[in-house]
């Protein structure tokens, strides 16, 4: 029996512990190109070249190449996409359904729990205005009254602190609202795919979009990006908020209009907003968004790396369920359920291995 062969089209693991892995189970390993990762580099052409007749995909988001079913076509006997990220909407899933190909992801917590981290400590930032501080000192200014901030929790002088909104109640906004914790302040979320015993777990009072728009002095989106969310902070949500609120987007740059934020933070319709994340990446540099001095703050879509752990445990989650799927088993973290029924009467108990 031939090896089955893995297509690892974004090599990430540095030392080449999973390959060694895939490769003493029995695997024939292809690779592709570390820099598709963020450079761009990525074509169909390219990509579909490194890997001919391949029937497990491992790897991340490649910068300006969606994983359709035009990209797939050319790996008729694909079993599994298993990616060494959390995110995938950059991952045609319908069309993975469709073609009977599981699709895999890694929720591990450096990654989900380092992203509620970068998005609370940017909040803070912009509340605290520390870039104009810093910017003060390093000028030769001192103590300005006009550079106050925002005081953040519940105070016992009767100051009821601020609201904050949390758009998305899963793991990222769970660990948020968590975050909020000791600062006592009101906190406003809405999903309408969570139980409502998890908002009474993490001090969420449930509401609906109007109603977070409307009261909330921070509104923090933390939901995944689909048919549902896509343009969801427009022209008619902008309106909504107040006009000193601060949003924050550590999720995905679809989500957000962003000529809409432009004319309302120009506009000061809107206090600031904190984006990791943009419509397109990298920022080009004639974005409007650049030209906001003060009123961005803005971050690399990596606010969320955390060092010791992003490329360890995710890249062995990658791999045993790239494993498991080569031995017709159904692995851990599946993002496309629908595909089972197809998948095992395709493959299940069918192991290449």
């Amino acid at each position: 029996m031939s090896k089955p062969k893995v297509y690892v089209y974004i090599p990430s693991d540095k030392d080449g512990t999973s390959h060694k892995v895939l490769e003493q189970a029995g695997c024939d390993l292809m690779f592709g190109d570390p820099t598709w990762r963020a450079a761009r580099g990525a074509t169909i052409d390219t990509f579909q070249s490194k890997g001919p007749g391949a029937v497990a995909l491992l790897g991340a988001r490649m910068e300006g190449l969606n994983m359709d079913r035009s990209a797939l076509s050319p790996f008729p006997d694909l079993r599994i996409i298993a990616r060494y990220n959390i995110g995938y909407d950059d991952i045609d899933l319908d069309a993975c359904t469709d073609m009977g190909i599981l699709v895999t992801h890694a929720p591990v917590e450096s990654n989900w729990g380092g992203v509620a981290e970068g998005a609370f400590a940017m909040m803070l930032s912009m509340l605290k205005r520390l870039p104009e501080l810093d910017r003060e000192v390093r000028n030769g200014g001192w103590r300005r009254a006009d550079l106050n901030g925002t005081f953040l929790g519940r105070r016992q002088d009767g100051y009821g602190g601020i609201t904050v909104g949390i758009v998305g109640l899963g793991r990222i906004g769970s660990r948020f609202a968590d975050l909020l914790a000791p600062w006592r302040v009101r906190v406003l979320a809405y999903d309408p795919y969570v139980d409502e015993s998890k908002f009474v777990h993490h001090n969420a009072t449930p509401t609906d979009l109007t109603t977070l728009f409307k009261e909330s002095d921070v509104i923090t989106l933390h939901c995944d990006l689909n048919k549902e969310t896509r343009g969801l902070i427009g022209p008619d949500s902008l309106k909504l908020m107040k006009p000193n609120a601060l949003l924050i987007n550590t999720a995905r740059g679809p989500l957000v209009d962003e000529d809409a934020l432009y004319n309302a933070l120009d506009a000061n319709r809107l206090g600031g907003a904190a984006l990791d994340a943009f419509q397109v990446e990298p920022v080009p540099k004639q974005s409007p968004l650049l030209s906001l001095g003060d009123k961005v703050l803005l971050s690399p879509h990596m606010v969320g790396g955390s060092g010791g752990g992003v490329q360890g445990e995710n890249i062995r989650w990658a791999t045993d369920a790239a494993l498991a799927a080569l031995r017709g088993q159904i692995p851990r973290h599946i993002v496309n359920p629908d595909v089972l029924p197809a998948w095992r009467a395709r493959f299940e108990g069918k192991s290449l291995l």
